[in-house]
């Protein structure tokens, strides 16, 4: 008996979560092809900036720090973060996938316009990044303004702002923005403007998708 209940329970849920898919099936779907161009427009500036990165910069928070080998939370802890923020609305919160697969696009494409305007060199010392496997591919030298270690776990912070889990990325903000100063990945302007320039690329994107969910409806 206690087995029926709980195969009908999942059962019932496993429904509800395919007709929330369906439900907004062309919303997901366009959001995905979103990604897309941001994935190859990420891909396209990130070898730009690595070829004419050319500008040091002085930073008065680097100039005291010793650079130091933490690649195993400049890594994983952002893999981790960003396999959360697309996964969890998948499973936990559908309505919302299509717009966080949005506004991470969005974000993505803002980045790469931001980076590609400014020809900064990473900083003197910075330590080598070791991405596993074919990730390593998507790893650039230069892509400096504004930092996306910050930026993404902060963006799903604000997606989620009414969920628990808002505590998870708001941390995970913070740690890796720390951790990217301490490995001199990033200036120290990198890492606090885009706190800012996430929460604008946020409030723009509600904008946007605000208007093609009233389009969809």
């Amino acid at each position: 008996m206690v087995e029926e209940k709980k195969d009908a329970f999942f059962k019932k849920m496993f429904l509800k979560w395919k007709d929330e898919i369906w439900a907004h099936k062309h919303l997901i779907t366009a959001s995905l092809i979103l990604l897309i161009v941001a994935t190859c427009l990420d891909y396209v500036c990130g070898n730009y900036v690595t070829k004419v990165g050319s500008a040091l910069s002085a930073d008065l928070i680097l100039k005291f720090i010793t650079p130091i080998d933490l690649n195993w939370i400049f890594v994983y802890l952002f893999l981790i973060t960003v396999t959360i923020l697309l996964v969890y609305p998948l499973f936990f919160r559908v309505k919302k996938l299509h717009l966080t697969i949005g506004h991470f696009s969005l974000l993505v494409m803002m980045r790469s316009i931001f980076m590609s305007l400014t020809h900064l060199k990473t900083p003197i010392g910075a330590i080598a990044v070791r991405f596993p496997g074919h990730l390593t591919g998507l790893v650039f030298e230069n892509d400096l303004f504004f930092s996306g270690h910050v930026a993404i776990p902060f963006l799903g912070f604000l997606i989620f702002k009414e969920s628990k889990i808002k505590y998870f990325f708001l941390a995970s903000s913070i740690i890796l923005g720390i951790t990217s100063l301490l490995m001199h990945r990033h200036y120290s302007i990198d890492v606090f403007a885009a706190f800012f320039i996430t929460y604008g690329t946020y409030k723009l994107g509600n904008w946007a998708f605000k208007k093609i969910d009233k389009t969809e409806n």
